[in-house]
């Protein structure tokens, strides 16, 4: 795989639907990755949501660990999305 495809441009709108597709297909689903790519859309791979999600993890740690300082959210949350769903996606992440 190419490192362009690798580090690909991600939209907040797919950011989005990459939490939810997440939440819908968890790491039993078969064809986990291949569901996930689908309901992000916009040409990503099963490859590329995979990639993006062990990026995902190892931020989380790096947060967990002390290494990133916790975002400050504002009242509205960010980019649309409210500050509970993006503290439901890492609880999320933590038990995977």
């Amino acid at each position: 795989m190419a490192s362009s495809s690798i580090r690909s441009s991600w939209t907040p709108q797919q950011n989005k639907l990459f939490e939810r597709a997440l939440a819908q297909f968890d790491k039993d689903t078969p064809d986990r990755w291949q569901n996930v790519a689908r309901a992000v859309g916009g040409g990503k791979s099963p490859d590329e949501v995979k990639r993006h999600y062990e990026i995902l993890l190892e931020d989380l740690r790096r947060i967990e660990s002390g290494h990133v300082p916790l975002p400050t959210y504002r009242t509205g949350g960010t980019n649309g999305v409210s500050s509970d769903e993006e503290h439901r996606l890492l609880r999320y992440l933590n038990l995977h």
